[in-house]
Protein backbone atom coordinates (compact mmCIF):
# COMPACT_ATOMS: atom_id res chain seq x y z
CA UNK A 1 0.00 0.00 0.00
CA UNK A 2 2.81 2.37 0.95
CA UNK A 3 4.66 1.54 -2.24
CA UNK A 4 1.55 2.43 -4.21
CA UNK A 5 1.25 5.82 -2.50
CA UNK A 6 4.91 6.60 -3.08
CA UNK A 7 4.55 5.63 -6.73
CA UNK A 8 1.61 8.03 -7.20
CA UNK A 9 3.54 10.83 -5.48
CA UNK A 10 6.55 10.11 -7.68
CA UNK A 11 4.43 10.33 -10.86
CA UNK A 12 2.85 13.59 -9.66
CA UNK A 13 6.24 15.19 -9.00
CA UNK A 14 7.53 13.95 -12.34
CA UNK A 15 4.53 15.48 -14.14
CA UNK A 16 4.95 18.79 -12.30
CA UNK A 17 8.65 18.91 -13.22
CA UNK A 18 7.89 18.10 -16.86
CA UNK A 19 5.22 20.81 -17.04
CA UNK A 20 7.63 23.40 -15.65
CA UNK A 21 10.29 22.32 -18.14
CA UNK A 22 7.83 22.87 -21.00
CA UNK A 23 6.69 26.24 -19.65
CA UNK A 24 3.24 24.81 -18.90
CA UNK A 25 2.75 26.44 -15.53
CA UNK A 26 -0.64 28.01 -14.80
CA UNK A 27 0.77 31.41 -15.77
CA UNK A 28 1.64 30.25 -19.25
CA UNK A 29 -0.57 27.43 -20.45
CA UNK A 30 0.25 26.38 -24.01
CA UNK A 31 -2.28 24.90 -26.40
CA UNK A 32 -1.87 23.74 -29.97
CA UNK A 33 -3.60 26.86 -31.27
CA UNK A 34 -3.35 30.33 -29.67
CA UNK A 35 -6.30 32.23 -28.25
CA UNK A 36 -7.68 35.30 -30.02
CA UNK A 37 -8.65 38.65 -28.51
CA UNK A 38 -10.58 40.55 -31.17
CA UNK A 39 -10.96 44.27 -30.41
CA UNK A 40 -13.28 46.49 -32.48
CA UNK A 41 -13.41 50.25 -31.84
CA UNK A 42 -16.31 52.06 -33.50
CA UNK A 43 -15.54 55.08 -35.74
CA UNK A 44 -11.87 55.34 -34.74
CA UNK A 45 -9.72 57.13 -37.30
CA UNK A 46 -5.91 57.20 -37.29
CA UNK A 47 -5.61 59.95 -34.69
CA UNK A 48 -3.73 57.67 -32.30
CA UNK A 49 -0.36 58.44 -30.81
CA UNK A 50 1.82 56.04 -32.71
CA UNK A 51 0.37 57.09 -36.10
CA UNK A 52 -0.56 60.78 -35.78
CA UNK A 53 1.76 63.21 -34.04
CA UNK A 54 -0.26 66.12 -35.46
CA UNK A 55 -3.41 65.59 -33.42
CA UNK A 56 -1.96 65.56 -29.90
CA UNK A 57 -3.89 62.39 -29.10
CA UNK A 58 -3.03 60.45 -25.97
CA UNK A 59 -3.23 56.68 -26.44
CA UNK A 60 -0.59 55.07 -24.21
CA UNK A 61 -2.31 51.67 -24.16
CA UNK A 62 -2.86 51.32 -27.90
CA UNK A 63 0.73 52.48 -28.31
CA UNK A 64 2.03 49.81 -25.92
CA UNK A 65 0.00 47.18 -27.77
CA UNK A 66 1.58 48.40 -31.02
CA UNK A 67 5.02 48.01 -29.42
CA UNK A 68 4.24 44.30 -29.05
CA UNK A 69 3.25 43.76 -32.66
CA UNK A 70 2.67 45.23 -36.10
CA UNK A 71 0.49 48.23 -36.96
CA UNK A 72 -0.59 49.23 -40.46
CA UNK A 73 -0.50 52.98 -41.02
CA UNK A 74 -2.43 52.81 -44.30
CA UNK A 75 -5.23 50.30 -43.66
CA UNK A 76 -8.66 50.86 -45.22
CA UNK A 77 -12.21 49.64 -44.69
CA UNK A 78 -14.20 47.91 -47.44
CA UNK A 79 -17.14 50.29 -46.88
CA UNK A 80 -17.15 53.69 -45.09
CA UNK A 81 -20.25 52.77 -43.10
CA UNK A 82 -20.44 50.43 -40.11
CA UNK A 83 -23.05 47.92 -41.35
CA UNK A 84 -21.50 46.93 -44.69
CA UNK A 85 -17.95 47.30 -43.36
CA UNK A 86 -18.52 44.83 -40.55
CA UNK A 87 -20.51 42.45 -42.76
CA UNK A 88 -17.58 42.39 -45.18
CA UNK A 89 -15.00 41.77 -42.46
CA UNK A 90 -17.04 39.01 -40.80
CA UNK A 91 -17.99 37.19 -44.01
CA UNK A 92 -14.62 37.67 -45.69
CA UNK A 93 -16.43 38.94 -48.80
CA UNK A 94 -16.41 42.30 -50.55
CA UNK A 95 -19.55 44.46 -50.62
CA UNK A 96 -19.47 44.22 -54.40
CA UNK A 97 -19.73 40.44 -54.05
CA UNK A 98 -22.56 40.35 -51.51
CA UNK A 99 -24.55 43.45 -52.45
CA UNK A 100 -24.49 44.49 -48.79
CA UNK A 101 -23.85 48.20 -49.35
CA UNK A 102 -25.97 49.57 -46.51
CA UNK A 103 -27.16 48.64 -43.06
CA UNK A 104 -28.39 45.11 -42.49
CA UNK A 105 -29.70 43.09 -39.57
CA UNK A 106 -27.09 40.73 -38.12
CA UNK A 107 -29.51 37.85 -38.63
CA UNK A 108 -30.05 38.67 -42.32
CA UNK A 109 -26.44 38.84 -43.49
CA UNK A 110 -26.77 35.17 -44.32
CA UNK A 111 -29.83 34.93 -46.57
CA UNK A 112 -31.28 32.26 -48.83
CA UNK A 113 -31.94 35.01 -51.38
CA UNK A 114 -28.25 35.94 -51.52
CA UNK A 115 -26.12 33.28 -53.23
CA UNK A 116 -22.90 34.85 -51.92
CA UNK A 117 -23.85 34.68 -48.24
CA UNK A 118 -26.46 31.94 -47.87
CA UNK A 119 -23.93 29.36 -46.67
CA UNK A 120 -21.01 31.58 -45.68
CA UNK A 121 -19.13 30.76 -42.48
CA UNK A 122 -18.60 33.94 -40.51
CA UNK A 123 -15.29 34.66 -38.82
CA UNK A 124 -16.18 33.72 -35.22
CA UNK A 125 -18.06 30.67 -36.50
CA UNK A 126 -14.99 29.43 -38.33
CA UNK A 127 -13.09 29.43 -35.05
CA UNK A 128 -16.00 27.68 -33.35
CA UNK A 129 -16.08 24.98 -36.05
CA UNK A 130 -12.36 24.46 -35.49
CA UNK A 131 -12.67 23.74 -31.79
CA UNK A 132 -12.52 27.21 -30.23
CA UNK A 133 -14.70 28.38 -27.36
CA UNK A 134 -16.18 31.63 -28.70
CA UNK A 135 -17.24 34.61 -26.60
CA UNK A 136 -18.29 38.14 -27.50
CA UNK A 137 -19.75 41.34 -26.14
CA UNK A 138 -20.58 44.77 -27.54
CA UNK A 139 -20.74 45.99 -31.12
CA UNK A 140 -18.98 43.40 -33.27
CA UNK A 141 -21.33 43.04 -36.21
CA UNK A 142 -23.66 46.02 -36.84
CA UNK A 143 -25.78 45.40 -33.76
CA UNK A 144 -23.95 42.69 -31.83
CA UNK A 145 -23.85 39.29 -33.55
CA UNK A 146 -26.13 36.74 -35.21
CA UNK A 147 -27.64 34.15 -32.89
CA UNK A 148 -25.40 31.24 -31.95
CA UNK A 149 -22.21 32.75 -33.38
CA UNK A 150 -20.83 32.84 -29.83
CA UNK A 151 -20.88 30.11 -27.21
CA UNK A 152 -21.10 32.92 -24.66
CA UNK A 153 -22.62 36.30 -25.51
CA UNK A 154 -22.66 39.37 -23.32
CA UNK A 155 -24.99 41.14 -25.75
CA UNK A 156 -24.87 44.85 -26.33
CA UNK A 157 -26.53 47.85 -24.74
CA UNK A 158 -29.03 49.38 -27.15
CA UNK A 159 -27.99 52.70 -28.66
CA UNK A 160 -24.86 54.70 -27.91
CA UNK A 161 -25.78 56.10 -24.48
CA UNK A 162 -25.87 57.01 -21.72
CA UNK A 163 -27.53 60.27 -22.74
CA UNK A 164 -28.12 63.55 -20.89
CA UNK A 165 -31.68 64.86 -20.56
CA UNK A 166 -31.07 67.30 -23.41
CA UNK A 167 -28.48 67.46 -26.17
CA UNK A 168 -25.64 69.87 -25.51
CA UNK A 169 -25.08 71.42 -28.95
CA UNK A 170 -26.37 69.64 -32.07
CA UNK A 171 -30.02 68.70 -32.57
CA UNK A 172 -29.26 65.88 -35.02
CA UNK A 173 -31.26 67.35 -37.90
CA UNK A 174 -29.36 70.51 -38.78
CA UNK A 175 -31.30 72.33 -41.47
CA UNK A 176 -32.23 69.12 -43.28
CA UNK A 177 -35.59 67.95 -44.51
CA UNK A 178 -36.58 65.69 -41.63
CA UNK A 179 -38.50 63.32 -43.92
CA UNK A 180 -35.71 63.03 -46.49
CA UNK A 181 -32.70 62.47 -44.24
CA UNK A 182 -32.05 60.49 -41.09
CA UNK A 183 -31.27 61.98 -37.71
CA UNK A 184 -27.72 61.70 -36.43
CA UNK A 185 -26.86 61.14 -32.79
CA UNK A 186 -23.96 63.55 -33.28
CA UNK A 187 -23.42 65.79 -30.25
CA UNK A 188 -20.49 66.52 -27.94
CA UNK A 189 -19.92 67.30 -24.28
CA UNK A 190 -18.80 65.91 -20.91
CA UNK A 191 -21.20 63.19 -19.75
CA UNK A 192 -21.73 61.06 -17.62
CA UNK A 193 -19.87 61.62 -14.34
CA UNK A 194 -18.06 58.27 -14.05
CA UNK A 195 -16.43 55.71 -16.34
CA UNK A 196 -18.38 52.97 -14.60
CA UNK A 197 -21.58 54.31 -16.18
CA UNK A 198 -20.27 53.72 -19.69
CA UNK A 199 -21.32 50.48 -21.46
CA UNK A 200 -17.73 50.00 -22.66
CA UNK A 201 -16.54 49.87 -19.06
CA UNK A 202 -19.06 47.16 -18.32
CA UNK A 203 -17.98 45.25 -21.43
CA UNK A 204 -14.37 45.22 -20.26
CA UNK A 205 -15.50 43.97 -16.85
CA UNK A 206 -17.29 41.09 -18.60
CA UNK A 207 -14.23 40.20 -20.67
CA UNK A 208 -11.83 40.47 -17.74
CA UNK A 209 -13.90 38.05 -15.65
CA UNK A 210 -13.57 35.49 -18.42
CA UNK A 211 -9.86 36.06 -18.84
CA UNK A 212 -9.42 34.84 -15.25
CA UNK A 213 -10.77 31.40 -16.15
CA UNK A 214 -9.00 28.30 -17.36
CA UNK A 215 -10.26 26.73 -20.59
CA UNK A 216 -9.74 23.22 -21.91
CA UNK A 217 -9.48 24.54 -25.46
CA UNK A 218 -8.39 27.80 -27.11
CA UNK A 219 -10.83 30.69 -27.02
CA UNK A 220 -11.93 33.48 -29.35
CA UNK A 221 -12.90 36.59 -27.37
CA UNK A 222 -14.51 39.53 -29.20
CA UNK A 223 -15.18 42.93 -27.66
CA UNK A 224 -16.79 45.77 -29.59
CA UNK A 225 -16.38 49.26 -28.11
CA UNK A 226 -19.19 51.76 -28.76
CA UNK A 227 -16.99 54.82 -28.51
CA UNK A 228 -15.61 56.64 -30.47
CA UNK A 229 -19.04 56.60 -32.19
CA UNK A 230 -21.17 59.71 -31.68
CA UNK A 231 -22.49 61.16 -29.46
CA UNK A 232 -19.05 62.24 -28.28
CA UNK A 233 -19.90 61.88 -24.60
CA UNK A 234 -17.36 60.76 -21.99
CA UNK A 235 -16.64 61.98 -18.43
CA UNK A 236 -15.02 65.37 -17.93
CA UNK A 237 -11.60 64.00 -16.93
CA UNK A 238 -11.02 62.80 -20.49
CA UNK A 239 -11.76 66.27 -21.86
CA UNK A 240 -9.28 67.69 -19.35
CA UNK A 241 -6.50 65.68 -21.02
CA UNK A 242 -7.02 67.79 -24.14
CA UNK A 243 -7.24 71.52 -23.26
CA UNK A 244 -8.97 73.58 -25.92
CA UNK A 245 -5.93 75.79 -26.43
CA UNK A 246 -3.96 72.68 -27.48
CA UNK A 247 -6.41 71.57 -30.18
CA UNK A 248 -5.39 71.76 -33.83
CA UNK A 249 -8.14 71.63 -36.43
CA UNK A 250 -7.79 69.46 -39.53
CA UNK A 251 -6.57 70.72 -42.93
CA UNK A 252 -9.45 72.29 -44.86
CA UNK A 253 -10.06 74.31 -48.05
CA UNK A 254 -13.43 76.04 -48.34
CA UNK A 255 -13.57 75.37 -52.11
CA UNK A 256 -12.15 71.86 -51.87
CA UNK A 257 -15.16 70.19 -53.48
CA UNK A 258 -15.23 72.37 -56.60
CA UNK A 259 -13.33 69.76 -58.63
CA UNK A 260 -15.22 66.59 -57.70
CA UNK A 261 -17.98 64.98 -59.79
CA UNK A 262 -21.68 65.66 -59.06
CA UNK A 263 -22.20 62.10 -57.76
CA UNK A 264 -19.55 62.74 -55.09
CA UNK A 265 -21.52 65.78 -53.97
CA UNK A 266 -24.71 63.72 -53.86
CA UNK A 267 -23.05 61.14 -51.62
CA UNK A 268 -21.63 63.93 -49.46
CA UNK A 269 -25.06 65.57 -49.08
CA UNK A 270 -25.26 65.26 -45.28
CA UNK A 271 -27.06 68.31 -43.88
CA UNK A 272 -27.93 66.44 -40.70
CA UNK A 273 -24.21 66.55 -39.84
CA UNK A 274 -22.41 69.72 -38.75
CA UNK A 275 -20.68 71.34 -41.73
CA UNK A 276 -17.15 72.62 -41.45
CA UNK A 277 -18.27 76.14 -42.35
CA UNK A 278 -20.81 76.03 -39.51
CA UNK A 279 -18.18 74.71 -37.10
CA UNK A 280 -15.82 77.56 -38.04
CA UNK A 281 -18.46 80.27 -37.70
CA UNK A 282 -19.84 78.90 -34.43
CA UNK A 283 -16.43 78.29 -32.87
CA UNK A 284 -17.32 74.64 -32.29
CA UNK A 285 -14.65 73.03 -34.51
CA UNK A 286 -11.94 72.73 -31.82
CA UNK A 287 -14.59 71.62 -29.33
CA UNK A 288 -15.70 68.77 -31.60
CA UNK A 289 -12.12 67.62 -32.04
CA UNK A 290 -11.50 67.93 -28.30
CA UNK A 291 -14.51 65.68 -27.66
CA UNK A 292 -13.34 63.16 -30.26
CA UNK A 293 -9.87 63.03 -28.70
CA UNK A 294 -11.44 62.69 -25.24
CA UNK A 295 -13.41 59.68 -26.47
CA UNK A 296 -10.25 58.14 -27.94
CA UNK A 297 -8.43 58.58 -24.63
CA UNK A 298 -11.34 57.02 -22.77
CA UNK A 299 -11.42 53.96 -25.05
CA UNK A 300 -7.64 53.70 -24.79
CA UNK A 301 -8.00 53.52 -20.99
CA UNK A 302 -10.52 50.70 -21.29
CA UNK A 303 -8.24 48.85 -23.71
CA UNK A 304 -5.50 49.25 -21.11
CA UNK A 305 -7.70 47.62 -18.47
CA UNK A 306 -8.26 44.68 -20.82
CA UNK A 307 -4.53 44.36 -21.62
CA UNK A 308 -3.66 44.43 -17.90
CA UNK A 309 -6.11 41.62 -17.22
CA UNK A 310 -4.73 39.59 -20.12
CA UNK A 311 -1.14 40.14 -18.96
CA UNK A 312 -2.04 38.93 -15.47
CA UNK A 313 -3.83 35.84 -16.77
CA UNK A 314 -2.55 32.41 -17.67
CA UNK A 315 -3.26 33.27 -21.33
CA UNK A 316 -0.73 36.11 -21.57
CA UNK A 317 1.83 34.39 -23.75
CA UNK A 318 -0.43 32.38 -25.99
CA UNK A 319 -2.88 34.92 -27.38
CA UNK A 320 -3.18 36.69 -30.72
CA UNK A 321 -4.60 40.21 -30.50
CA UNK A 322 -6.12 42.18 -33.35
CA UNK A 323 -7.38 45.76 -32.97
CA UNK A 324 -9.35 47.45 -35.73
CA UNK A 325 -12.00 50.03 -36.45
CA UNK A 326 -14.77 49.74 -39.02
CA UNK A 327 -13.78 52.91 -40.96
CA UNK A 328 -12.26 56.34 -40.50
CA UNK A 329 -13.98 59.55 -39.53
CA UNK A 330 -13.84 63.04 -41.00
CA UNK A 331 -13.43 65.86 -38.51
CA UNK A 332 -13.92 68.74 -40.90
CA UNK A 333 -12.10 67.30 -43.91
CA UNK A 334 -14.09 67.62 -47.13
CA UNK A 335 -16.64 69.96 -45.53
CA UNK A 336 -18.27 67.83 -42.82
CA UNK A 337 -18.03 65.70 -39.68
CA UNK A 338 -18.89 62.17 -40.75
CA UNK A 339 -17.59 59.00 -42.38
CA UNK A 340 -19.78 58.39 -45.52
CA UNK A 341 -17.29 58.97 -48.35
CA UNK A 342 -14.64 57.36 -50.54
CA UNK A 343 -12.02 59.93 -49.49
CA UNK A 344 -9.03 59.05 -47.37
CA UNK A 345 -10.20 60.47 -44.05
CA UNK A 346 -13.36 58.34 -44.23
CA UNK A 347 -11.79 55.03 -45.29
CA UNK A 348 -8.53 54.97 -43.35
CA UNK A 349 -8.61 52.96 -40.15
CA UNK A 350 -6.24 51.55 -37.55
CA UNK A 351 -5.25 47.88 -37.94
CA UNK A 352 -2.93 46.22 -35.46
CA UNK A 353 -1.84 42.63 -34.84
CA UNK A 354 0.17 41.31 -31.88
CA UNK A 355 1.12 37.64 -31.68
CA UNK A 356 3.93 35.54 -30.21
CA UNK A 357 5.49 34.91 -33.61
CA UNK A 358 5.23 38.42 -35.08
CA UNK A 359 7.78 41.26 -35.11
CA UNK A 360 7.55 43.80 -32.29
CA UNK A 361 7.02 47.53 -32.74
CA UNK A 362 6.81 47.39 -36.52
CA UNK A 363 4.91 49.98 -38.61
CA UNK A 364 3.97 49.00 -42.18
CA UNK A 365 2.99 51.78 -44.58
CA UNK A 366 1.76 49.61 -47.45
CA UNK A 367 -2.01 49.66 -48.03
CA UNK A 368 -3.95 46.95 -46.21
CA UNK A 369 -7.61 45.93 -46.05
CA UNK A 370 -9.85 45.00 -43.14
CA UNK A 371 -10.87 42.11 -45.40
CA UNK A 372 -7.47 40.61 -44.56
CA UNK A 373 -8.28 40.18 -40.86
CA UNK A 374 -10.14 36.89 -41.40
CA UNK A 375 -7.39 35.04 -43.35
CA UNK A 376 -4.61 36.62 -41.25
CA UNK A 377 -6.10 35.34 -37.98
CA UNK A 378 -6.51 31.88 -39.46
CA UNK A 379 -2.85 31.75 -40.43
CA UNK A 380 -1.64 33.17 -37.10
CA UNK A 381 -3.69 30.53 -35.28
CA UNK A 382 -2.55 27.62 -37.43
CA UNK A 383 -6.03 26.95 -38.82
CA UNK A 384 -6.72 25.85 -42.38
CA UNK A 385 -7.43 28.66 -44.84
CA UNK A 386 -11.08 29.28 -45.70
CA UNK A 387 -11.37 29.09 -49.48
CA UNK A 388 -14.23 31.63 -49.58
CA UNK A 389 -12.11 34.48 -48.20
CA UNK A 390 -11.58 37.27 -50.74
CA UNK A 391 -8.91 38.97 -48.66
CA UNK A 392 -5.37 37.69 -48.34
CA UNK A 393 -3.35 36.99 -45.21
CA UNK A 394 -1.01 39.75 -44.09
CA UNK A 395 1.35 37.36 -42.28
CA UNK A 396 3.88 37.23 -45.16
CA UNK A 397 3.93 41.04 -45.33
CA UNK A 398 4.38 41.35 -41.56
CA UNK A 399 7.31 38.92 -41.73
CA UNK A 400 8.93 40.66 -44.73
CA UNK A 401 8.13 37.75 -47.05
CA UNK A 402 5.86 39.71 -49.38
CA UNK A 403 7.50 42.39 -51.54
CA UNK A 404 4.58 42.80 -53.96
CA UNK A 405 2.64 46.06 -54.35
CA UNK A 406 -0.48 46.18 -52.20
CA UNK A 407 -3.84 47.82 -52.86
CA UNK A 408 -6.93 48.50 -50.77
CA UNK A 409 -10.42 48.71 -52.27
CA UNK A 410 -13.34 50.53 -50.66
CA UNK A 411 -16.91 50.43 -51.99
CA UNK A 412 -19.78 52.78 -51.16
CA UNK A 413 -23.00 51.80 -52.87
CA UNK A 414 -23.17 49.77 -56.04
CA UNK A 415 -20.31 50.39 -58.49
CA UNK A 416 -18.70 53.25 -56.57
CA UNK A 417 -15.14 52.27 -55.66
CA UNK A 418 -11.86 53.68 -54.42
CA UNK A 419 -8.50 52.01 -55.03
CA UNK A 420 -5.65 53.01 -52.73
CA UNK A 421 -2.06 52.29 -53.78
CA UNK A 422 0.95 53.39 -51.78
CA UNK A 423 1.01 56.80 -53.51
CA UNK A 424 -2.38 57.31 -55.15
CA UNK A 425 -6.10 57.15 -54.45
CA UNK A 426 -8.28 56.51 -57.50
CA UNK A 427 -12.08 56.82 -57.24
CA UNK A 428 -14.54 55.76 -59.93
CA UNK A 429 -18.27 56.30 -59.56
CA UNK A 430 -21.16 54.39 -61.12
CA UNK A 431 -21.53 56.97 -63.92
CA UNK A 432 -17.87 56.67 -64.92
CA UNK A 433 -16.72 59.97 -63.36
CA UNK A 434 -13.43 59.90 -61.52
CA UNK A 435 -11.13 61.37 -58.90
CA UNK A 436 -7.38 60.86 -58.52
CA UNK A 437 -5.15 62.10 -55.72
CA UNK A 438 -1.37 61.98 -55.35
CA UNK A 439 -0.76 61.39 -51.64
CA UNK A 440 2.95 62.00 -51.93
CA UNK A 441 2.37 65.61 -52.95
CA UNK A 442 -1.22 66.13 -51.80
CA UNK A 443 -1.93 64.03 -48.66
CA UNK A 444 -5.10 66.02 -47.92
CA UNK A 445 -6.63 65.26 -51.33
CA UNK A 446 -7.23 68.89 -52.24
CA UNK A 447 -6.52 68.56 -55.98
CA UNK A 448 -8.35 66.11 -58.23
CA UNK A 449 -5.96 64.98 -60.97
CA UNK A 450 -8.37 62.65 -62.78
CA UNK A 451 -8.55 64.82 -65.89
CA UNK A 452 -4.85 65.67 -65.98
CA UNK A 453 -3.25 64.17 -69.12
CA UNK A 454 -0.03 63.28 -67.28
CA UNK A 455 -1.87 60.75 -65.11
CA UNK A 456 -3.67 58.67 -67.73
CA UNK A 457 -1.27 55.73 -67.33
CA UNK A 458 -1.61 55.74 -63.54
CA UNK A 459 -5.40 55.74 -63.82
CA UNK A 460 -5.28 52.88 -66.29
CA UNK A 461 -3.15 50.78 -63.94
CA UNK A 462 -5.32 51.49 -60.91
CA UNK A 463 -8.52 50.68 -62.84
CA UNK A 464 -7.28 47.11 -63.16
CA UNK A 465 -7.92 46.63 -59.44
CA UNK A 466 -11.59 47.67 -59.52
CA UNK A 467 -14.06 44.86 -58.80
CA UNK A 468 -15.38 43.37 -62.03
CA UNK A 469 -18.49 41.92 -60.37
CA UNK A 470 -20.92 44.41 -58.89
CA UNK A 471 -23.91 42.70 -57.32
CA UNK A 472 -27.13 44.68 -57.02
CA UNK A 473 -28.27 45.65 -53.54
CA UNK A 474 -29.11 42.79 -51.21
CA UNK A 475 -32.86 42.93 -50.51
CA UNK A 476 -32.19 43.09 -46.76
CA UNK A 477 -29.61 45.88 -46.98
CA UNK A 478 -30.54 49.56 -47.20
CA UNK A 479 -29.40 53.00 -46.19
CA UNK A 480 -32.39 55.30 -45.75
CA UNK A 481 -30.27 57.91 -43.96
CA UNK A 482 -29.11 59.39 -47.26
CA UNK A 483 -31.30 60.02 -50.36
CA UNK A 484 -28.68 59.01 -52.94
CA UNK A 485 -28.56 55.42 -51.68
CA UNK A 486 -32.34 55.12 -51.48
CA UNK A 487 -32.56 56.17 -55.12
CA UNK A 488 -29.67 53.96 -56.22
CA UNK A 489 -31.11 50.82 -54.66
CA UNK A 490 -34.53 51.47 -56.20
CA UNK A 491 -32.99 52.11 -59.61
CA UNK A 492 -30.52 49.21 -59.71
CA UNK A 493 -32.93 46.68 -58.21
CA UNK A 494 -35.88 47.61 -60.41
CA UNK A 495 -35.63 44.22 -62.14
CA UNK A 496 -37.39 42.63 -59.17
CA UNK A 497 -34.58 42.56 -56.65
CA UNK A 498 -32.93 39.36 -57.81
CA UNK A 499 -29.23 39.11 -56.98
CA UNK A 500 -27.50 39.27 -60.34
CA UNK A 501 -24.03 40.42 -61.30
CA UNK A 502 -23.22 43.31 -63.60
CA UNK A 503 -19.95 42.22 -65.11
CA UNK A 504 -17.35 44.80 -66.03
CA UNK A 505 -19.55 47.76 -65.22
CA UNK A 506 -16.74 49.51 -63.40
CA UNK A 507 -14.17 49.21 -66.20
Amino acid sequence: MKNGVFFVLFLSLLCLFACKEKGETKKNIKTEHPNVVFIAVDDLNNMIGILDKYSGSKTPNIDRLASRGVIFSDAHCQAPLCGPSRASLMTGLRPSTTGIYGMISDEKIRSENNPATKDIIMLPEYFKKNGYHTMGIGKLFHTHAPNEVFDESGGRKKGFGPYPEKRFVWDGFGSSDRKKYGRTSTDWGAFPEADSLMPDHQSVNWVNERLKKTYDRPFFMGIGFLRVHVPLYVPQKWFDLHPLDSIKTRPYWADDLNDVPPVALQINDLPMMPSTDWAIKSGEWPKIIQAYLACISYVDYEIGRLLDALDESEHANNTVIVLWSDHGYRLGEKSTFAKHALWNAATKTPLLFAAPNLPKGKVIDKPAELLSIYPTLLELCGLPAYERNEGKSLVPLMNDNDLNPHFAITTFGMNNHAVKSKQFRYIRYEDGTEELYDHKNDPNEFTNLANHPDYLDIKSRLKQHLPTSNTIWDDNSSYTFQPYFVEQKARTNSNGGKNIHVIGAAQ
